[in-house]
């Protein structure tokens, strides 16, 4: 029989002083409530109860095993409503991951609302551009750039990362600016270290049509927010992330290079493993950032 059942039965014949009232109580008959009793006892080798036709009294086993059993009972209330209000309120530490420009320059900030209005729930936030095996590694979230093909994961689409070219209005007052992408060619380029093809962009029109243009550049960065700051001093022009790029664009401290071509645009998705029973923080979250990073979310 299961011994909690078992435990919980014995207390309330001991509390109500029959088998006849703790069954009652309970909703079963006497019987089942005396095979409860016995059950214990088999398994314990011991008398729990006396038992005579006016009344029952506690053995001395039976004495301890009631203290104990009502320290046990109430350990399993406690977890038990602690796991429902869990579920219920969005509290405890959540950690996720994602890509360094996106995680730094538009998620960290928009975090600060969702601490501000779920003030019971901590967060732990990776920044880093590899790529995380979110169960084994402890993360309940991750956003990434990128395909996904991971039958494990449930990919919820975000905005699309969108890249584009920039450069100092002091770098174009020199080198002038742009009108067509084979131009590029005759300009500083500046990429990552880690482009499989640092010496060619392909771009795409505002017609579909693409180009691949050869560029040369002197620097290279292993860091994109390294390489903005040499955008800003006026080392070339520079293919980025618009998030990591855009309140410099809005404050002219950088201005767009042929605005209407870009790199395709790379999916985005939010991830998170399969739980027919999510916690209250994750439910909270995820809901909070298809809100504000959804695909169908306006920039």
């Amino acid at each position: 029989m299961d011994t909690l059942a078992s435990m919980a039965m014995f207390v309330r014949v001991v509390d109500t002083g029959s088998f006849a009232a703790a069954a009652e109580a309970s909703g079963v008959s006497p019987t089942m409530a005396g095979k409860h009793i016995r059950a214990i006892e088999e398994r314990l080798g011991a008398r729990l109860l006396h038992r005579t036709t006016r009344r029952q009294q506690l053995t001395e086993v039976g004495k301890l095993y009631y203290e104990r059993c009502k320290l046990v009972l109430a350990d399993v209330e406690l977890a038990e409503r602690s796991a429902h209000e869990l579920q219920a309120t969005p509290r405890g530490r959540l950690r996720l991951t994602a890509p360094m420009s996106f995680g730094s320059r538009r998620l960290t900030p928009a975090l600060t609302d969702y601490l501000q209005r779920y003030p019971d729930v901590s967060v732990e936030l990776s920044l880093d551009n590899r790529v995380y095996d979110l169960v084994s590694e402890g993360y309940e979230l991750g956003i990434r750039i990128g395909a996904v093909d991971d039958p494990q994961l449930v990919a919820r689409p975000l905005q699309p990362y969108r890249m584009l070219l920039a450069a100092s209005p002091q770098y174009l007052a020199r080198h002038g600016t742009p009108t067509r992408p084979e131009e590029l060619s005759a300009h500083v380029c500046m990429g990552l270290t880690n482009w499989r093809r640092r010496d060619q962009w392909r771009l795409l029109g505002p017609d579909g049509e693409e180009c691949d243009v050869p560029v040369q550049g002197r620097l290279s960065v292993d860091h994109g927010d390294a390489l903005r700051v040499a955008a800003l001093h006026g080392a070339g022009i520079v293919l980025q992330p618009e998030v990591l790029l855009a309140e410099d664009l809005a404050e002219g401290r950088l201005m767009a290079v042929l605005p209407q071509w870009a790199p395709p645009s790379t999916p985005m998705h939010l991830l998170y493993a399969q739980d027919r029973r999510p916690t209250a923080k994750l439910r909270s979250m995820i809901e909070f950032l298809i809100e504000r990073f959804g695909a169908e979310t306006p920039l």
